[in-house]
């Protein structure tokens, strides 16, 4: 079942997030991990790559984006949004979903949902627990670079533009997840409905324990339900399932139409640029 996360970031040193990408960080206090010497530790595993940076590294583009349209500058300002899709990790053996299939994964969904922006998407095989869950990190400099198409979630002409921020609204929010459900069953993976929660959800206190202790902790819990009574709850979340992606994949195919149509009339309702008057003068 993926998962999707959000976090933004005031941070304005942009390094810092490929630092923690590719070096061992403790994921409860985010400090990083060090060696006897006092080094930092690489990551054993992980795929990177940056998107929309041209031959510079992340941190320098967004640098030089920023100082070229003024924005970033304040320390309150929003300076990146790190996303986080993290996959079932019975994805791996059952799916056969791989630390590269997922890094493919990942930067087709940043490519199509984040145009314009400079972002550094990275994939890594496990988490702080060993659950065995590959989870793809997307970390875009909130400043726009370029000008984009619109997207369903965007409702202000500025979400498009150069020289404009990312804004993470609920909409975008909503309209990401229900994303990530469609990239899941077209890649054939495990998924539940991200919009409208899970029966089985997991606790803070849960996420963060060792995978054994989580495994002992949640058994009781599960251990009443009995298989006849789950397999009948799998069907109907299924049919359920089912029918929300029908109903989601029409509204969203209707939506697409209505805003062509409108950026058609927008286009068409612009009056005609006047030309300038040539002016003879008499000597």
């Amino acid at each position: 079942m993926a998962t999707f996360k959000h976090i933004s970031s005031k941070n304005a040193d942009y390094g810092d997030a490929e630092k923690y990408l590719t070096y061992q960080h403790d994921e409860f206090t985010m400090k990083p991990t060090l060696d006897a010497d006092g080094h930092l530790i690489p990551r054993e595993d992980y795929r990177i790559k940056t998107l929309n940076c041209g031959d510079e590294d992340f941190a320098v583009a967004c640098m030089r984006a920023n100082l070229r349209y003024g924005k970033n500058r304040k320390r309150e300002d929003v300076k990146s949004h790190h996303y986080i899709i993290s996959f079932d990790p019975r994805d791996g053996t059952d799916n056969e979903l791989t630390v590269d299939r997922a890094q493919e994964l990942g930067e087709k969904f940043c490519a199509e949902h984040f145009p314009g922006h400079q972002a550094l998407v990275c994939t890594h095989p496990d988490v702080h627990n060993h659950s065995g869950n590959i989870h793809v990190h997307i970390v875009i400099n909130s400043l726009r670079m370029a000008d984009v198409p619109l997207l369903p979630h965007m409702d202000r002409p500025a979400d498009r533009k150069a020289g404009c921020k990312h804004r993470c609204t609920d909409a975008a929010t909503n309209y990401l997840k229900a994303e990530v459900m469609e990239m899941c069953e077209q890649a054939g993976l495990y998924q539940i409905d991200l919009l409208h929660g899970s029966k089985e959800r997991v606790t803070e206190r849960e996420y963060w324990v060792p995978r054994g202790k989580a495994l002992v902790m949640t058994a009781g819990r599960r251990s009443t339900t009995s298989s006849k009574a789950l397999q009948k709850e799998i069907e109907q979340l299924t049919v359920q399932k089912n029918s929300q992606y029908n109903d989601y994949r029409k509204k969203r195919d209707r939506f697409r139409e209505l805003q062509t149509a409108r950026e058609n009339i927008r286009q068409m309702s612009q009056p005609e640029p006047k030309r300038k008057k040539e002016q003879d003068y008499e000597r």
